[in-house]
């Protein structure tokens, strides 16, 4: 990959995306709650988000934003987090919007699992499309790059045919100013569902996203997702590998070749692999294949608090290991340090120091700082 240098250009990465209110009971089932915790988010948000606090990058965001006081809080967060905004501004008609969307997700606990689900009627975001932005004031031009990393993921793909046409024209004018495309496929069933029509199941939805995703996947360098995500969000047949748990690779590797086979643009593929023993109790570790070769993060065992945004987390690092110059080993450390870190704390986006990063991909342990 040639990433543009910083010198001369405005952002180190720009995402784009929706941007939503997590509501968040935390251990308390639902129908039993009487508070909730809001987080300020977003599948690509977070992104920008993480390499602006924990790494110091430059970042930006374009996205949809309501003029109404749900929208100022979301501005605030993103201020706070020190990310430019590009936003395509909407007005709301005081009852029924359009609005920022609300993601509803308990954290679970023990053998209890999280749940998670939608309320995405009238979403400012899903009117987004082609025209909405100035790409080309954005991103420069050959020569002359204002954006070096730009990304993009499924689950704002997910929210309408224009949204997904909204991401390869943006695309095709990073690519034309210079910049390197990633894209996080992020599957997500339930929006792929009700994407594909009222009644849709698993199979329909798989089916729409492979349609959508794979028109996209053709503009990629680096791509992130793990091998479910490489089967139901690109349509690709899983390999007949024998894996001895879910932290061994062989699968996700064994896939490699139809992804480059179906999509020779794609220069970088990366996944985090976690087995699950119990809602707080993960085993951790994170796989990257990068031109031809495949290297491999430690295994560890977390104590998570809240898994949500662990691979944003992870694509955060990574991403940030990419800029910085790192060896393709450091970058996946880097980012499987980071997504790991980013489970011990509330919310989406991240709480974690860079020093806080460094020294736990060096091997760093949780032995009190005094």
């Amino acid at each position: 990959m040639t990433i543009p240098e910083a010198s001369g250009t405005n952002h180190d990465f720009l995402a784009l995306g929706a941007m939503i209110i997590r509501l968040d009971p935390g251990v308390v089932p639902f129908a039993h709650a009487d508070e909730y915790r809001i987080h300020v988010a977003g599948g690509e948000y977070n992104v920008a988000a993480n390499l602006s606090t924990c790494f110091g990058r430059r970042t930006a965001i374009a996205t949809a934003m309501v003029d109404y006081p749900i929208g100022r809080k979301v501005e605030f967060a993103v201020q706070k987090a020190g990310v430019t905004a590009y936003y395509r501004r909407f007005k709301h008609d005081g009852v029924r919007g359009p609005n920022i969307a609300t993601v509803w997700s308990d954290r679970g606990q023990g053998a209890r699992a999280p749940i998670v689900f939608y309320n995405r009627a009238n979403e400012a975001a899903q009117s987004l499309g082609p025209g909405s932005f100035d790409w080309g004031e954005i991103f420069g031009s050959a020569g002359a790059p204002r954006v070096r990393w730009f990304h993009s993921g499924g689950i704002f793909c997910s929210l309408s045919p224009s949204t997904a046409d909204l991401v390869i024209e943006a695309m095709q004018a990073a690519k034309k100013a210079g910049a390197v495309v990633s894209f996080d496929l992020n599957y997500r069933e339930k929006l792929w569902a009700a994407a594909a029509g009222e009644g849709a199941g698993a199979e329909q939805a798989s089916e729409k996203a492979a349609r959508t995703l794979r028109k996209i996947a053709s503009y990629v360098d680096v791509l992130v997702g793990n091998e479910e995500d490489l089967q139901m969000g690109l349509g690709l047949e899983g390999q007949d590998v024998e894996a001895k748990s879910q932290l061994d690779p062989a699968v996700f590797l064994g896939m490699i070749g139809k992804v480059t086979r179906d999509f020779p643009n794609v220069k970088a593929v990366a996944t985090t692999l976690r087995e699950v023993h119990s809602t707080n109790r993960h085993s951790w570790t994170a796989v990257l294949w990068l031109d031809g070769k495949s290297y491999r993060a430690p295994a560890v065992e977390l104590d998570v608090y809240d898994r949500v945004g662990g691979g944003d987390g992870f694509a955060s690092g990574l991403f940030h290991g990419f800029l910085s110059g790192k060896s393709p080993e450091e970058a996946l450390r880097l980012g499987w340090a980071h997504g790991a870190l980013l489970t011990t704390t509330p919310g989406d986006t991240s709480m974690a120091s860079m020093e806080q990063v460094e020294a736990f991909a060096k091997g760093g342990s949780a032995r009190i700082q005094r």
